[in-house]
């Protein structure tokens, strides 16, 4: 505001317009002070009031114009305004232009355009408009119908002549009926840039979770072959390198993609804006004219969708590899051999019974609390802040704060169910959101085959076999539980990197029966 303060003419109240010097020092446009001086016997100062003995003569300032034309290219001030035809002196502002006039005219000149009956009838623009594409270039006349055989604007004369035949309405009629196809498009171009905007949002989501994915595998391909011969971990050494290549490929891919989506983005908004303003437009003319190349469909990328699975393809070499590299081993391996990590986890096998004030209604618990199935009968159960309400689920009577601990549960039989650990603070009531972040680290089974981490969203698991009993090992200090299929020693899943700050209990859920889910999770399962 200060800068345009010190670049206003103190006359006219608007940035200088060839700006002279008084000899006081002080500056206005050149047109502002004469016109002052016109009309005055003396020549004074409009500001300070100094009074000069003969009318000095002004010449531009050049220093200050190229201050002030700089300052108006910044501030977007440097278009031209369409100036009054019929101001003498201090040319003001148009406010109008008349087709049939073919003149620009202020507010003041444009009075009798309200008031004089045949001017009336003339045909009124905003000033600024390019004339030529309001007035026929054959006849010279205003552009006032629209023919709808041809798709064009026609002045009276054509309409007489070349358009005889044709069917011609007002340009304002046609306009009138396209302003709702305009008000669709515009609905359209919106939800096509709120459609590309999710699939940026998707395609970055599923980005950090290939990162995520990428980094657990890493984490668990590591642990695994740790333990095992040193040609191993040359094999490990080369898959690493495929899935960094992978995971390259496909952060580069999601990144055009992006850059892509953004660009029609930016062009949908222009569009949007052209729309918005010719929907309330009374330039009806223009709005007949601009239509057709609005109404063509605007270009968008003919980019392949991305998917969960996608996401799961770079680390699908390593988790075959593991698998070849197991059922090599189990091969050359004797039955009774234990691998070092099996030792490991068996090391920390504790004993895990269930909480039956924990439990939800439905459950039934027998075996010293060993086993649990679901029943058909609502047990009346006294209601306590521990206990499960809505989710089939049970709590172990025992939780971890410290240290590694290990169980297994037999799930022979089942077509669904919930395995895993769980903060002691979680929400036991009503419907349950099972993920890290509400304090559950579970592993779920529906609809017999599909396995699901539960994350957000829900990660796929695709295990060599189906478990018959799932072991659950839990490192407190290192933030990791990993899910292992015990019959066939192998990893289901490992949640890594995770943070506890309080007791951790065994969780269990043997889901609803759904007729062919009657089989209960035996706790402590041994072969």
């Amino acid at each position: 505001m200060a800068e345009f303060s010190s670049l206003q003419c103190s006359i006219c109240l608007d940035v200088f317009t060839d700006p002279v010097s008084a000899p006081c020092g002080h500056n206005f446009c050149k047109s502002c002070l004469n016109q002052c001086w016109n009309n005055s016997q003396t020549y004074n100062c409009p500001l300070c009031k100094e009074t000069f003995s003969k009318r000095p003569d002004l010449k531009i300032n050049t220093a200050l114009r190229q201050v002030v034309q700089h300052f108006k290219e910044k501030s977007g001030l440097s278009k031209s305004e369409v100036l009054c035809d019929f101001c003498d002196d201090i040319k003001m502002k148009a406010l109008k232009m008349c087709l049939v006039c073919q003149s620009s005219y202020c507010e003041t000149h444009l009075e009798p355009h309200h008031r004089v009956a045949h001017l009336k009838k003339h045909k009124l623009i905003d000033p600024g408009a390019n004339l030529e594409d309001y007035i026929c270039q054959k006849h010279e006349k205003p552009l006032e119908l629209f023919c709808r055989d041809d798709q064009t604007c026609v002045c009276l004369l054509c309409a007489m002549k070349d358009h005889k035949n044709h069917n011609t309405v007002a340009v304002e009629e046609e306009s009138g009926e396209r302003k709702p196809q305009l008000m669709k498009m515009q609905t359209e171009v919106r939800q096509m840039i709120q459609n590309r905007m999710k699939r940026i949002q998707d395609i970055r989501h599923l980005k950090e979770e290939k990162n995520e994915s990428s980094e657990k595998e890493k984490a668990d391909s590591t642990e695994l072959f740790s333990d095992l011969m040193r040609s191993i971990e040359r094999c490990q050494s080369e898959l690493l390198e495929m899935m960094e290549q992978k995971q390259k490929a496909a952060e580069k891919q999601a990144e055009e993609l992006i850059k892509e989506l953004e660009q029609e983005i930016t062009e949908l908004k222009r569009r949007d804006t052209e729309l918005e303003q010719l929907s309330h437009t009374e330039d009806h003319l223009h709005l007949l004219q601009i239509y057709p190349s609005l109404i063509r469909p605007p270009c968008t990328s003919s980019c392949a969708e991305i998917s969960i699975s996608d996401t799961q393809l770079s680390v699908e070499p390593l988790r075959k590899a593991l698998i070849q590299l197991q059922e090599t081993l189990d091969e050359k391996l004797p039955m009774s051999f234990v691998s070092p990590v099996e030792k490991t986890m068996q090391k920390y096998a504790v004993d895990v019974t269930l909480d039956p004030d924990t439990a939800h209604p439905n459950l039934i618990l027998f075996d010293h609390g060993k086993q649990v199935r679901y029943g058909d009968i609502k047990l009346k159960l006294t209601d306590n802040p521990k206990r499960f309400d809505y989710c089939p689920c049970v709590l172990a009577k025992e939780g971890f704060s410290s240290g590694r601990f290990y169980f297994e549960v037999q799930v022979k039989g089942k077509t669904d169910w919930d395995l895993g650990v769980a903060r002691e603070s979680i929400n036991r009531k009503g419907i349950i959101t099972a993920i890290p972040e509400a304090g559950y680290w579970i592993v779920i089974l529906r609809n017999e085959n599909q396995y699901l981490a539960c994350a957000s969203p829900p990660f796929p698991l695709f295990p060599k076999v189906k478990p018959q009993v799932v072991g659950v090992f839990v490192n407190y200090e290192e933030g990791l539980i990993s899910f292992h299929d015990v019959e066939s020693r192998s990893l289901i899943h490992s949640f890594t990197g995770q943070s506890f700050t309080e007791k951790l209990f065994p969780y269990f859920s043997p889901y609803d029966n759904k007729g062919r889910n009657e089989a209960p999770l035996v706790i402590g399962y041994n072969k």
